[in-house]
């Protein structure tokens, strides 16, 4: 089956986007299709692929996105700005609400975070902090930078539902040892969190009125990442429940993919606006039936795009 796509990144989290509306596979066929594609060994690679789908009810149309390994995620917000920008350019909206795979988001174009940078914001929430939500089988209150009993650290944790979980430590400086560890635990699938988590621990570098938070992620599914949107939106929130930020602050999230703009709200919402960057235009065959995948063929490249993103990142 030949597919058409763009390769597109939002803050460094990269990933084939199919405009798949008029295609029908079953989700085994589906994640064989992510399994080829994302694939850091093969011709297109990426965090996971994105799916544009079909308008439903309320929605201007949906998302979904499948990991590397082909488990398929609640959400994925970098994914959902350039999932967003596709579906506002082949609907001609400007904004809307968007369908993920067990809830949904407010979307919209925003004036760019840089110049020639194409920003979408997004808006999720509430999201939830119950344990049960987060897939935690222990404790009846949430765990707001607290320690989790059963887990493998001694850090304290906030465990936030985006709806997909996280649980984020607040750190004086990142250890990539210690974080892939504690992510390849959580990624067995234990008792303690059987659905398993992204982790992560985030450096507070500013403080005040001009707040900045790094993040670096074990993305479940992924592992260590150099960007992951919900992480940054729970860390946001995970700062704002904790004191570390104030409510309705503007925050700048930075990881080693690049930066967005964060603001944590009271009652548990969280806006983010961010690039959504377009590299390049492909096309491939893949049999969904065994995954089978043949050459890429690239149809365009979007240089300028590129270069306005690479211009920002040089200003930071």
């Amino acid at each position: 089956m030949r597919f058409t796509f763009v390769h597109c990144h939002g803050s460094g989290n990269d990933f084939p986007l199919i405009d798949a509306r008029g295609i029908d596979l079953s989700d085994p066929e589906w994640a064989r299709v992510a399994r080829a594609l994302a694939d850091r060994s093969g011709d297109v690679g990426g965090d996971g692929l994105l799916l544009l789908t079909a308008q439903d009810g309320s929605h201007i149309f949906g998302m979904r996105m499948f990991n590397p390994d082909g488990s398929e995620a609640e959400t994925c917000l970098n994914g959902l700005r350039c999932t967003a920008r596709l579906g506002f350019e082949v609907t001609g909206a400007e904004a809307g609400r968007v369908r993920l795979k067990v809830s949904d988001a407010e979307a919209r174009r925003v004036a760019p975070i840089a110049d020639g940078v194409t920003t979408i914001e997004t808006k999720v929430g509430p999201v939830s902090l119950a344990p049960g939500d987060v897939g935690l089988t222990i404790g009846d209150a949430p765990f707001v930078e607290a320690a989790i009993p059963g887990l493998p650290s001694e850090r304290k944790f906030t465990a936030v539902a985006m709806p997909n979980p996280h649980l984020v430590a607040f750190v004086d400086a990142v250890d990539d040892g210690e974080l892939v560890a504690l992510g390849d635990w959580c990624e067995a699938g234990p008792a303690l969190i059987p659905t398993r988590a992204n982790v992560s621990f985030v450096e507070l570098r500013e403080k005040g009125h001009a707040p900045a938070l790094f993040v670096r992620t074990y993305e479940r599914g992924v592992g260590l990442t150099n960007s992951c949107g919900s992480a940054m939106a729970a860390s946001t929130l995970a700062a704002a429940r904790t004191g570390r930020i104030g409510w309705g602050v503007e925050t700048r999230v930075f990881n080693r993919g690049g930066m967005v703009r964060a603001t944590a709200a009271i009652g548990d919402v969280v806006t983010i606006a961010g690039n959504a960057t377009f590299t390049w235009d492909g096309e491939i065959e893949v049999d969904p039936a065994t995954g089978a995948v043949g050459p890429v063929r690239i149809m365009g490249r979007r240089d300028e795009e590129v270069a306005a993103w690479e211009g920002m990142l040089a200003g930071l």
